[in-house]
């Protein structure tokens, strides 16, 4: 039988839920107290404020996303660029339920604090990099296995994780998480024409 989640683990958990679903500012400690079981008391055992809670949050926001990318299917494909088109799919599978479910903690946070608390800005902006690093790393290997691709992996890993969390707002805007899945859709044929050979990089292949 699994260990319960203890009193600390439930607070961030409860914070990452309540924050995607209602956002930062909107969210009180007497909102993730209830609905994370524990008293108030239990809560400042354990966080200072409510500042601090959210930058423990952005760090447990970040393993959960390591955990679940580490696993992923996608890194079954023994091709690099599959293995990137498979990342993105796996975006698209992952927007699913309620908008809140999908949406990113992080640049959630972000939209509403980047200039009122850089603390938590700052938090939440190491998050995104660190899936930006594992996300350079994918890019790189299939920029090795396809060297007539120009791209610099930094800038194609921004632009996807900017795509992404475009996406997320579109379909909070529009209420709809087709609005997200067709973002991703553009993102996807956008990186299989990146890597696609052109015509003239197929003459330079053609012996004289």
């Amino acid at each position: 039988m699994a260990d319960a989640p203890t009193s600390r683990h439930r607070l961030l958990s409860a914070t990452i839920d309540l924050v995607r679903a209602n956002g930062y500012l909107a969210t009180r400690v007497d909102d993730v107290c209830a609905a994370a079981g524990v008293t108030k008391g239990s809560f400042f055992h354990h966080f200072a404020s409510k500042d601090e809670l959210a930058i423990a949050a952005a760090g447990a926001w970040n393993e959960r996303a390591a955990q679940v990318f580490a696993q992923a299917p996608y890194l079954l494909h023994p091709r690099s660029l599959d293995r990137l088109l498979g990342y993105v799919k796996f975006r698209r599978q992952l927007i699913a339920g309620e908008n809140w479910e999908f949406s990113c903690y992080a640049g959630t946070t972000i939209q509403e604090v980047h200039e009122t608390n850089p603390a938590i800005r700052d938090a939440c902006a190491a998050a995104i990099d660190g899936h930006l690093e594992m996300l350079r790393g994918l890019i790189d290997r299939a920029l090795v296995e396809n060297p007539d691709t120009e791209a610099d992996s930094g800038s194609l890993a921004l632009h996807i994780q900017a795509v992404i969390q475009g996406a997320f707002v579109m379909a909070k805007a529009r209420q709809d998480r087709r609005a997200a899945t067709a973002c991703i859709d553009h993102l996807h044929r956008y990186i299989e024409l990146l890597f696609a050979p052109s015509p003239r990089r197929k003459s330079r292949k053609v012996p004289s």
